[in-house]
């Protein structure tokens, strides 16, 4: 076996060097996300507000074509206890949606850590991801949703945006069922919520 050369070290080191140099760098973004909820009861339509915080961390810029990820790390929340004015008894099978950006194809997409959230799960379709956690949380419990890792393509050019999904109550980003106590007995009560309002979390520059 032929010993390696200085010159082939210093080579092999600066090689080094400019891949490092060139390597998207990535930044976090502390995000503090409103959602204006709606839950469906048999008394009428029930409205308040739910807030979620989160890092989001993407690269500042990122050539045409290269790989490059997207990390959503939820900060631990608490179930409210009550809500106008009804007890809280758990709530159930969550589902967070998140488009995948324009000018950026979507590659693949793991779920790691979250606490006391049940069986959770991550699914794409149609440019949209979506977080599921069964559940149950207790009202006033403290949760924590998993850390979510989108591995993306760049496009050719343009920036690459993230954002939640959502719009209305008709169009959620946020569903999930909150089992309440009632004059009726323990009701489900099938929730719909929106980020209101929904701001770009991170920008990617593609160049």
């Amino acid at each position: 076996m032929k010993p390696v050369s200085r010159r082939t070290l210093s080579g092999l080191a600066m090689a080094a060097v400019a891949v490092l140099a060139f390597a998207p760098s990535a930044a976090a973004v502390a995000y503090n996300a409103n959602f204006a909820c709606q839950g469906s009861t048999p008394m009428g339509p029930q409205n308040f507000n739910f807030a979620q915080s989160a890092e989001v961390t993407a690269p500042a810029t990122v050539a045409p074509g290269a790989a490059f990820s997207i990390v959503i790390d939820p900060a631990p929340n608490t179930i409210p206890s009550s809500v106008n004015g009804y007890t809280v008894r758990r709530v159930e099978n969550l589902a967070l949606k998140v488009p995948i950006p324009a000018n950026s194809t979507y590659v693949s997409a793991t779920l790691s850590g979250g606490s006391n959230v049940g069986t959770t799960n991550i699914s794409v379709s149609g440019g949209v991801a979506t977080i599921t956690a069964t559940g149950p949380i207790a009202g006033g419990a403290t949760f924590e949703l998993p850390t979510v890792t989108a591995n993306l393509t760049a496009g050719a050019s343009g920036t690459i945006q993230t954002k939640l999904y959502g719009t209305s109550y008709s169009d959620p980003g946020l569903t999930f069922t909150a089992v309440v106590a009632s004059f009726l007995g323990n009701i489900n009560v099938p929730t719909k919520c929106y980020p209101n309002p929904n701001p770009v979390i991170t920008t990617t520059t593609i160049g």
